[in-house]
């Protein structure tokens, strides 16, 4: 057996200590390395935090945010009175500076409306379709010229393409009274695909030639969420939770159809007498109606997109285009938004909805970025009339009246 070289040893021994020692010390530097950036990251953190409490407490310690509180106490004890049965908010760059609820999310089992207190949103949730449309535009899944024979090819309604049902201006007639004389079964909810399938095979008749009027159609809106159910093989509320529901925190916001059971924390629609409004065959339809939401996560929704974390400038300019120009009107539409235009280029970009008892109101005044949100679950006409809020947060006369409804 070959001896071993004592020298030899030591030398070896030494030389793994060598290692070692430098292994430990690049170990430690990492370590330091990764701390120290730890420390820069909690720090730039409390800095972010410290500037957003410092921008919360000036404005709601401001002389003009005092007056609109007051203000808008005022309205909603004289204007929305003791009948509403809803909740409001209005925020000031993302902070929110009134925000108040009152009555019944089910008035038989007297359960109060509360933040967590979910509400049918109606045609306010057209604009988070458009939004999911232009998502998959800019991602190249679409093109807003494509014609809906692309995804359904025996479609009968020649030149009408994705953007012509984003702005309404597609001329089809409405699904829910051309559809109805082809329903036979009273007791069974309609869905995306069956619109489709009578448009297709009944072609009811069409109320303009394509992109030569605005002509509200939430057949529009049907014909879309069908569209991105097709791009997408999934459902489209499944598809709206991934891309903006989840990534945002809206957690109390989610499309329903009564399909299934409604969560506890939804509310329940009422008529203006307060009776329970009985399902329809139109509530299976989605993309036109059925997002439920509250007023904190409609703010969430608000926010990011002003932020940049969901869209550029660039898609947010196509949406807020207004296509409609053919009579002299600050009213107009854009891509999945209502919009008043004024002449010093002041833009009021809103939705309202109305679904059975469900009536909703979201205003973003994205030059100051003012936000008002109201939604009911008991038909009220008056939710509507905004003019009052309106000159409150902008102390001076802001022309217009705003559509009721969708």
């Amino acid at each position: 057996m070959k001896k071993l070289n004592p020298v030899l040893l030591v030398m070896k021994s030494l030389g793994l200590l060598c290692v070692l020692l430098l292994l430990s010390r690049c170990q430690s530097a990492d370590s330091r390395e990764s701390s120290g950036a730890a420390i820069r990251d909690r720090l730039a953190n409390a800095r972010t935090a410290d500037s957003v409490n410092a921008v919360r407490f000036s404005i709601l310690n401001s002389p003009t945010t005092l007056r609109m509180q007051e203000a808008l106490d005022e309205f909603f004890q004289h204007h929305l009175g003791k009948r509403f049965n809803g909740a409001i908010l209005v925020a000031r760059k993302g902070v929110v500076i009134y925000e108040k609820y009152q009555g019944y999310a089910d008035l038989a089992k007297r359960i109060p409306i509360d933040e967590h207190t979910t509400f049918q949103l109606a045609s306010t949730s057209k604009p988070f379709l458009a939004m999911a449309v232009l998502w998959l535009y800019q991602r190249g899944k679409l093109d807003l010229n494509d014609p809906v024979q692309k995804y359904f090819p025996n479609f009968p309604y020649k030149g009408v393409t994705i953007k012509l049902l984003l702005n309404h201006r597609s001329g089809l007639p409405n699904y829910l009274y051309c559809c109805q004389p082809y329903w036979k079964n009273p007791s069974r909810l309609m869905t995306n695909q069956d619109v489709v399938r009578i448009l297709c095979q009944y072609h009811p008749r069409p109320i303009y030639k394509p992109d030569t009027h605005f002509n509200y159609s939430n057949t529009n809106y049907c014909v879309l969420a069908a569209i991105v159910e097709d791009i997408t093989h999934e459902p489209y509320g499944e598809f709206l939770k991934r891309i903006f529901f989840e990534p945002l925190g809206m957690h109390d916001t989610y499309v329903y159809t009564p399909r299934e059971p409604a969560p506890a924390n939804q509310s329940i629609s009422y008529d203006a007498r307060g009776r329970k409004v009985r399902t329809v065959p139109f509530d299976g339809v989605v993309g036109d109606k059925n997002v439920f939401s509250t007023v904190e996560d409609l703010l969430k929704w608000d926010q990011a997109l002003y932020s940049g974390k969901l869209f550029p400038d660039s898609i947010l300019r196509l949406a807020y285009t207004p296509y409609s120009n053919e009579r002299p009107s600050i009213h107009n539409y854009g891509l999945g938004w209502r919009m008043l235009v004024y002449p010093d280029g002041q833009q009021i970009i809103y939705h309202n909805g109305w679904w059975h008892g469900n009536n909703s109101v979201f205003y973003r005044f994205i030059q100051d970025t003012t936000t008002l949100i109201i939604l009911s679950n008991r038909y009220d006409p008056v939710v509507y009339h905004v003019q009052p809020i309106m000159k409150i947060l902008h102390e001076n006369d802001i022309e217009g009246e705003v559509d009721e409804g969708g």
